[in-house]
């Protein structure tokens, strides 16, 4: 009879703290922010997060009338910045620009991870995707891929750069050295402001650099673009053909980056967050600035980034363990 007595109290009980908290959660959500907010950028100025993080910045802080501070945080394959954010007050003021890295491809490739690439974040919205490009020093002689496979298996071995282990840059060479054959030796750099230097004054052969970093470089011919890595090329660099319509059939390898949060942030913050976030990306002129420097913007709803967050993981961790990539 106690038992029942104590079972019924205790229903009871939880009913009144779920009509309660409800409310709070939807009065939490009105206010916010009442405060300022910040976005983690995992990686050095000047790159894709950096550009997208600034930009939601810019229109957050224009639209809402909080200040949003930018805070780059670079250092092992983007784990530094995420794992701030996984262990951030799970309120919705600590915002990360998440990466296929940070979020697909380091818990395969890195043998102890700070944080879990699921559990320890609340999913917002995916922001762009890029391919990467496949960028070679002027003073290479390949004109073109074939040429450059050519030349990797007569010369033996070739460098190439990237802005990190496990990021995306990364492993798309990992990719290309399984494909090809070719004897590649990877080298990290603590983002793409200190790779590009060395692969502009030939210190490293080649690099798999996201498109937006890239584009303007070749644009002013100091670097060669002999492929880019989507399916189908980009229309923000149409006359550069994809590396799978050059002899690697099958070739892909995108780049993607989201907007997280800490883990248990309420839905009706997070909802607020993305509706904002597909404010700033349907917008004419972010779009435009996004799409003319090889972004393509995408604003998808939380669910959606959970679940193709899901089948970046499966596929990112067959490469890692079929090239047998280590972090480095």
């Amino acid at each position: 009879m106690l038992s029942k007595i104590a079972a019924s109290f205790t229903f009871a009980f939880a009913a009144v703290a779920t009509v309660a908290t409800a409310p709070s959660f939807a009065q939490s959500a009105q206010n916010f922010p009442s405060k300022p907010m910040r976005i983690i950028v995992t990686f050095t100025p000047g790159g894709a997060p950096d550009i997208l993080g600034r930009l939601l910045a810019d229109r957050m802080q224009a639209d809402w009338g909080q200040p949003v501070i930018v805070e780059n945080k670079p250092g092992a394959g983007g784990n530094i910045g995420a794992d701030v954010v996984a262990k951030s007050p799970s309120d919705g003021y600590t915002l990360l620009v998440g990466t296929v890295g940070t979020h697909a491809i380091n818990g395969a490739l890195y043998e102890k991870m700070p944080y879990d690439m699921v559990k320890d974040f609340s999913p917002i919205s995916l922001l762009a995707t890029t391919p990467n490009m496949l960028v070679v020093n002027n003073s290479v002689p390949a004109k073109n891929l074939q040429e450059f496979i050519a030349l990797g298996k007569k010369e033996g071995k070739m460098t190439f750069a990237s802005s990190g282990s496990g990021t995306s840059i990364h492993v798309s060479g990992e990719l290309f050295k399984t494909q090809t054959g070719i004897d590649m030796q990877h080298i990290p750099y603590k983002g793409r402001a200190s790779a590009i230097p060395d692969l502009l004054g030939g210190r490293v052969t080649m690099m798999f650099d996201n498109m937006p970093s890239s584009l303007p470089l070749v644009r002013e011919g100091k670097l060669r673009a002999l492929g880019v890595t989507s399916a189908k090329r980009s229309a923000a660099a149409p006359d550069i053909p994809t590396i799978a319509e050059q002899g690697l059939p099958g070739f892909e390898a995108v780049s993607w980056f989201a907007l997280f949060t800490s883990p248990g942030v309420p839905k009706p913050i997070v909802d607020k967050l993305q509706a904002e976030v597909q404010k700033i990306l349907k917008s004419p002129e972010a779009s435009k600035k996004l799409q003319d420097i090889g972004l393509e913007p995408v604003g998808s709803t939380a669910e959606e980034l959970a679940a193709y967050q899901r089948t970046e993981i499966a596929k990112w961790s067959k490469v890692v363990k079929d090239s047998g990539a280590k972090a480095e």
